[in-house]
């Protein structure tokens, strides 16, 4: 399958199950088996896939950021978003182990209304009761080109719309390999970090296309390279992929991926 193939190929039908009233509304895939499209990591380390996609990754559950609408992701916005320490070790070199979990303070939003068939939101902004709740980091290989990470949410929690996610993973490199470019596609916004240092940023409304983005020329260092990532939406689908090109737009696989 085409790369323009599968990003065409995100599930859009969403069928809505009626529920009784006074209860939150659930999509009818929301409860879809999550091994379809990511499971848990069960080996030492692993490759990209065939077209150089990045597909092992730790993933934070989302964090509660109430957004009725996704046209606010501008550059400021989500820098001031990303810049908040949400966890010990955010962006930092030491990846949080399998299994650990984090408190992080969040505006707390209830069940959004799906009676319509997609998030529904009063004309009035509602107040968000402060909450600190305990999220949990997981090692995940994705089934796909991309990172499902609607339905890694649906699997786990009801925070599915509003939410910010928080990726991370390991490039293993036997040598330097420069001149390379970060190419990331997300739905929505999202910003994209390597060593500590800022890679790429995609602001605004946007769907995940491969290669939405390409950073400036970066070079991957002989052995540990940590990449940071972030994800932000407020209604809708979210995912994102990442992969690195060379000078000449070619895939780079001579590496490896861990999350420790």
């Amino acid at each position: 399958m085409s790369l323009l193939s599968k990003t065409l190929s995100v599930a859009l039908g969403l069928v809505l199950l009626q529920g009784v009233p006074g209860r939150a509304q659930v999509y009818a895939d929301s409860s879809t088996q999550l091994d379809k499209y990511l499971v848990p990591v069960t080996t030492p380390s692993a490759a990209p896939d065939a077209e150089g996609f990045l597909g092992r990754w730790l993933l934070l559950e989302p964090i509660s950021k109430p957004n009725r609408s996704n046209t606010v992701f501008t550059d400021s916005y989500i820098r001031e978003a990303f810049a908040k320490e949400y966890f010990k070790g955010q962006l930092g070199d030491v990846l949080p182990k399998d299994g650990a979990k984090v408190k992080v303070t969040v505006e707390y939003q209830p069940p959004v209304n799906l009676q319509g068939g997609r998030p529904a939101f009063s004309m009035e902004a509602p107040a968000y009761e402060k909450k600190t709740v305990r999220l949990q980091w997981h090692a995940m290989d994705s089934k796909r080109f991309n990172v499902k990470l609607f339905r890694f949410a649906t699997n786990l929690t009801e925070d599915r719309y509003g939410v910010i996610f928080w990726a991370a993973t390991v490039v293993n490199c036997e040598e330097d390999i420069p001149n390379v470019r970060m190419a990331v596609g997300s739905n929505s916004a999202s910003m994209w970090w390597l060593n500590g240092e800022e890679a790429v940023i995609l602001s605004g409304d946007r769907r995940m296309v491969a290669d939405d983005v390409m950073s400036r020329r970066l070079t991957l260092k002989k052995g540990r390279n940590v990449i940071w990532g972030a994800v932000i939406n407020g209604p809708g689908m979210s995912d994102f992929c990442v992969r690195f090109v060379d000078e000449a737009g070619k895939p780079v696989k001579n590496i490896t991926l861990t999350t420790k």
